[in-house]
């Protein structure tokens, strides 16, 4: 077999057997996601009516609308959590010492870890996006093109956090580090305008808010999904994406292949 057939043979099999671990072990998906589906019926019933009106909106349907494109980077966020947890544990209980001594691609097994947390960031949203559904998010004036290019930032999105959060498991020296070192993916959602708009923050946290990765990507989803204008945030959100996947892949690969664990 050519080094190409191999490489694939390979990486689909460590992907099935990262499917199977969240299959067989789903409780750290489950809490993972728990955290955006609460906090999407906290803002929405408790303070919906209250935002609404902050932003400009006539009823909490106006918040619904607003809140739902943060929450759903939020989940992709929180989903990578599990990730970096998952390859600080391979790296820690000796699987990877055991893979390193077999006849198998190198690089199949971080490969495996990537594509499998992909799929599971995509399951994520779409079960987020239900729920939301349900309690009242419409997206009527998108066109089925905006509804593919929302698709395809949600899944390049996923990609980028899923290198960055490969690379913290590597680095971590258990599971619970790993969770804790992948913390900023939850917590930067929450300062971005996933809730509330930039220009409604002080002056001095503004900055905070508009120059990281999830504003701007937070900004072309509701675009996309709203159908309103994007302005440059599309371009901004592609390059956050981009650059943090090669950092990500440069990073894990130069981590895992000079560890000596």
């Amino acid at each position: 077999m050519s080094s190409l057939s191999l490489a694939l043979r390979d990486s689909s099999t460590m992907l099935r057997r990262n499917l199977l671990h969240a299959r067989r072990y789903p409780s750290l998906t489950l809490n993972l996601l728990l955290t955006p589906i609460m906090l999407l019926l906290l803002f929405v019933y408790i303070f919906g009516d209250v935002m609404s009106a902050g932003i400009g909106g006539g009823d909490r349907s106006a918040y619904i609308a607003y809140l739902v494109p943060g929450l759903l980077l939020m989940t992709i966020g929180s989903t990578t959590i599990g990730t970096a947890v998952s390859v600080s544990t391979d790296m820690t209980e000796g699987i990877i010492a055991r893979f390193r001594t077999m006849a198998i691609h190198r690089g199949s097994v971080l490969i495996g870890h990537v594509i499998g947390s992909v799929l599971q960031c995509v399951a994520s949203v779409v079960l987020v996006g239900a729920v939301a559904v349900a309690i009242g998010f419409r997206s009527t004036d998108a066109t089925p093109l905006e509804w593919l290019a929302a698709f395809g930032l949600l899944v390049l999105f996923a990609l980028a956090l899923t290198w960055i959060a490969v690379g913290m498991g590597l680095i971590s020296p258990n599971a619970e580090a790993a969770s804790n070192n992948a913390m900023p993916m939850i917590l930067l959602p929450l300062l971005s305008s996933a809730f509330v708009p930039v220009d409604a923050m002080p002056g001095w946290f503004q900055p905070i808010a508009e120059y990281q990765p999830f504003t701007p990507a937070i900004e072309t989803l509701r675009g996309l999904l709203l159908g309103s204008e994007i302005g440059h945030n599309g371009w901004l959100a592609v390059a956050w994406c981009l650059g943090l996947a090669v950092l990500g892949y440069f990073w894990s690969a130069s981590k895992f292949n000079s560890d000596p664990k």
